[in-house]
């Protein structure tokens, strides 16, 4: 199939490639992204943007990105850190004194937004039914105990990592934290993200859905089986209560849901700009940026069941595992979101990537069709 937009002659091969992703039927709608140093040098889009293959995908197609969008808060959280209105060692507490319950007293930001905390996952009773419900949300945050005392172990944040961040910037600035992010960050660079889109936007959305036979790598597939076959598992409550799957995509609460860790919707410019202004500056100082993208955690990830890195708030590289990688330099940081789509940035080449897709993919990390895509810049660069 061929795909639209542009694509500078050294990266032809990643044209070439984005292509031929659509050999395979199953494969519906695609953007990619890449800037260096803030210029396009790939964006390029192909394929329908519906179920029934009757609406082109355009440059402005929006597709449902999950937990892409986690180092959004992330960052906005280090802004009001700059701003000293908040203190990342602080306690959770200090800002928000209502969840010190249940043992919760000494968990501090910064264990939130590096995944320490012991908190990344609600037990029953099923939260599906209240999750649109930021304020109920919230108090069940308060009530729930802690899996594990703060800083002792690592298990990443699915769902509580948005509502324990988001409403501490609510706390401390006021405002929705979504507002905050468009406000403060998307807005005044003109990054088409949107967390929580607009009624008026709805016709942009791209619709969202599984293919088949795609299993994905030995961590996926052992996780699948988890979740699926172990009700009390820690990793199953962290992805099922509430649930981010490809079903509740296609319901309009989900595309106008604010929730700044798991709900987001954008183009792959978007995405990849998004990178291409915090390398430059303009959201956070050098200092933080680097306290950002520096390694605060590593190990074996309870929720994922695999070896996992962090910064606070983003997915390190991770070069000893193909299905982790980001197929560019070892300081490479970003985000994946559920069944591939992903943005992240090298520093040292000064490259953003975004990816987006309507068809959804096996691989708890890194897709292989970004993956493949990415190899292909790396290696024109």
């Amino acid at each position: 199939m061929k795909a639209q937009g542009i694509c500078a002659q050294p990266f032809e091969a990643v044209r070439q490639a984005f292509e031929a992703m659509f050999d395979d039927p199953q494969e519906r709608g695609a953007g990619l992204c890449v800037q260096v140093d803030g210029e396009r040098v790939v964006d390029l889009w192909a394929g329908v943007a519906d179920q029934e293959g009757g609406r082109p995908w355009t440059h402005d197609t929006l597709a449902n990105t999950f937990c892409v969008v986690k180092p959004y808060v992330a960052v906005a959280i280090l802004m009001l850190v700059e701003a000293g209105r908040l203190e990342l060692d602080a306690p959770v507490a200090r800002y928000w004194p209502e969840f010190a319950r249940n043992g919760k007293a000494r968990v501090s930001v910064r264990q939130v937004m590096n995944h320490t905390a012991g908190l990344p996952a609600l037990r029953g009773p099923d939260h599906n039914p209240m999750m649109y419900d930021w304020e109920h949300m919230v108090r069940v945050l308060e009530d729930e105990p802690l899996w594990w005392e703060p800083g002792t172990d690592l298990g990443y944040g699915t769902t509580t990592f948005g509502w324990i961040l988001g409403e501490l910037i609510r706390r401390v600035d006021g405002r929705d934290p979504c507002a905050f992010i468009h406000e403060q960050m998307l807005d005044p660079h003109g990054l088409d993200v949107h967390l929580g889109v607009d009624e008026t936007q709805f016709h942009r959305i791209a619709r969202f859905d599984s293919a088949t036979g795609r299993v994905g790598d030995p961590y996926s597939q052992a996780l699948r089986t988890v979740v699926k076959s172990e009700p009390s598992h820690i990793a199953t409550f962290a992805f099922t209560n509430p649930g981010m799957v490809p079903r509740r995509t296609s319901d309009p609460r989900w595309w106008a849901y604010r929730q700044p860790g798991v709900c987001g919707h954008a183009t792959a410019h978007g995405l990849a700009g998004f990178y291409s202004a915090l390398l430059a500056g303009h959201f956070i100082g050098p200092e933080l940026l680097d306290e950002f993208t520096r390694e605060h955690s590593h190990g074996m990830d309870r929720v994922w069941m695999r070896p996992m890195r962090y910064g606070l708030g983003c997915m390190l590289e991770q070069q000893v595992d193909p299905a982790a990688t980001h197929a560019m330099g070892p300081d490479t940081f970003g985000h994946i979101g559920l069944g591939g789509p992903i943005s992240f940035a090298d520093p040292e080449r000064r490259v953003s990537f975004g990816f987006v897709t309507t068809t959804s993919g096996g691989h708890s990390m890194i897709d292989p069709r970004p993956g493949r895509l990415s190899a292909l810049v790396y290696a024109a660069l």
